[in-house]
């Protein structure tokens, strides 16, 4: 289960819906081995697409550098669908290396007819999707 702060869903939701046409993507980093995220970190998808995202690898790599300084680790790793539900792709699935992390899809359309954007998380570990329940807390 994904237990996140209302401020941090906020925040990614509100990335998601500022880069609307584009995908948005980025990252919410914690403590490292707490499975508490922390600190959000909209980052620029490089691939400035609606139906595909990429982190800038140059800004990657300061980012991994970092938290590593920081004793930290990516908790949450997310990505907002534009025209598709928020459910990971084959690409998504592909790029997924980062085991422990939750990753987050966010969909910017309305594909359930339950409003205009989903927030949905996953664990993607080989290859293997599994969803998994958020809870939305006030504070940790």
């Amino acid at each position: 289960m994904l237990t996140i702060t209302q401020a941090l869903y906020d925040q990614i939701v509100a990335h998601a819906r500022k880069d609307h046409p584009d995908e948005a993507c980025g990252v919410v980093a914690g403590p490292a081995g707490s499975d508490r995220p922390e600190r959000f970190i909209p980052m620029l998808n490089a691939a400035m697409s609606p139906t595909f995202y990429e982190f800038d690898s140059g800004d990657l790599l300061k980012l991994y550098r970092e938290m590593d300084d920081r004793d930290e680790e990516p908790v949450v790793v997310y990505h907002s669908h534009t025209a598709t539900e928020a459910y990971p792709s084959r690409t998504d699935i592909s790029y997924a290396n980062e085991p422990g992390a939750h990753y987050v899809l966010v969909s910017t359309a309305d594909t359930d007819g339950l409003g205009d954007f989903q927030f949905r998380s996953f664990r993607i570990v080989d290859g293997q999707v599994t969803e998994e329940e958020v809870r939305v807390v006030t504070a940790y």
